[in-house]
């Protein structure tokens, strides 16, 4: 079985990824103009079956710019001068994203002010406040 392993439990089968090579820019000299070094991995999060709903709503939201209105998920990688190595670029960051949407995120517990920092709040309101009255003209009380 070939495909992306995430996590335990979370694994991305082969048939859910499409892979294009494009012409990349950057270092390789007149080589760059030959070889379509750079990645562009494709993974449709609406349609996977792979991911869970609470996860996939993650996915959508981390994926910010690179998810297209149809829900696919568009990861380009052109860091390196070789194919395979943008290959295996592209599915490590893949794998990062889904495993970053896949860990749900910890439920805030609301803190309360402590004794310290209420009195120092009062203080300093009493500072202000005189420091306003001492503006008034005498004789205005």
């Amino acid at each position: 079985m070939r495909g992306i392993i995430v996590k335990p439990g979370l694994f991305i089968p082969e048939s859910e990824l499409e892979e294009s090579f494009i012409q990349s820019s950057g270092p390789g000299g007149q080589n760059v103009n030959k070889v379509a070094s750079a990645v562009q991995l494709r993974f449709d999060v609406v349609r996977s079956p792979s991911l869970d709903v609470p996860t996939r709503v993650r996915l959508m939201k981390l994926a910010g710019s690179r998810l297209t209105q149809e829900g696919v998920l568009v990861l380009t990688a052109r860091r390196f001068r070789e194919q395979e190595r943008n290959r295996a670029d592209a599915r490590a960051r893949l794998a990062e994203l889904v495993e970053e949407a896949a860990t749900p995120p910890k439920p805030r517990k609301p803190t309360r002010p402590t004794l310290a920092s209420k009195k120092r709040h009062t203080q300093a309101k009493q500072r202000r406040a005189s420091l306003k009255k001492n503006r008034n003209k005498p004789g205005d009380d």
